[in-house]
């Protein structure tokens, strides 16, 4: 799903971009410009960041 309509930035980069390091929007406006035009999908970025960064802590613990 697109999260960033500005950038054309997906609910899957943002995913990837976690995997790579990424722990916070201004990591996101960094690496794939995601809210940095009219700051819309700020919460959504955020919200599938976080999620992400949450389930991969869970699994990490599953082990």
């Amino acid at each position: 799903m697109y999260v960033c309509l500005c950038n054309a930035i997906t609910d899957r980069e943002i995913r990837a971009a976690a995997d790579l390091g990424a722990r916070s929007l201004d990591d996101l406006s960094a690496s794939l410009g995601v809210a940095t035009c009219c700051r819309r999908c700020s919460d959504c970025a955020r919200d599938v960041l976080n999620e992400h960064l949450a389930a991969s802590a869970c699994a990490a613990g599953d082990d």
